[in-house]
């Protein structure tokens, strides 16, 4: 049997998709024994996207210029790419720092104003990735194949999406357990 090389991804969100996966349980033994991860930031250490991944599920929105590079790389070396969650398919939360108008009034609000002991811009480059002037949605970017939203989406969600995949099929995403937001 031929492994399914899968990969997920965090971008500008809270882990608590990846959380939401994790909350699959015993169900990840039966997982594993059908996908090898070639990349995830749960429970591995890879620095580069690898090639020739069947399947990412990509979590968070498109925040910084870190985050734009490697959507695109997940993009040209993914078969199927997968928005997982509310923050990759709106830019839900993340999203919310665009009402204040671009990166200064952000930056201005978050690390002057609020500052507590030392306001002071984080200016490190190579370090601190620069921030793009919006967060956009994951398919505001690249081609997505497949929206999963949910904040997060539930354990149940994500194994409902994950069976059909299995078998090489794509999953059916109708019904309010499968496509609410939130």
């Amino acid at each position: 049997m031929t492994k399914i090389r899968f990969a997920t991804v965090w971008l500008a969100g809270c882990s608590g998709c990846h959380m939401s996966f994790l909350d699959l349980d015993e169900w990840l033994l039966e997982l594993a024994q059908h996908v090898d991860v070639v990349y995830s930031p749960v429970g591995s250490d890879i620095k580069e996207y690898p090639d020739n991944v069947d399947v990412c599920w990509v979590e968070g929105g498109v925040a910084n210029e870190d985050n734009l590079e490697l959507i695109h790389q997940v993009r040209a070396k993914t078969k199927l790419l997968v928005s997982f969650g509310d923050c990759a398919v709106t830019a839900n939360v993340p999203g919310m720092r665009n009402m204040l108008g671009g990166v200064e009034p952000v930056l201005k609000r978050a690390y002057l104003e609020l500052g507590d002991v030392t306001p002071q811009l984080p200016d490190e480059p190579g370090i601190v990735p620069p921030l793009l002037d919006q967060v956009r949605p994951v398919h505001e970017i690249v081609n997505v194949d497949l929206f999963i939203p949910g904040c997060p989406p539930s354990a149940d969600r994500i194994k409902a999406t994950l069976e059909p995949l299995l078998r090489g099929e794509m999953p059916q995403m109708v019904g309010r357990e499968m496509i609410k937001f939130g």
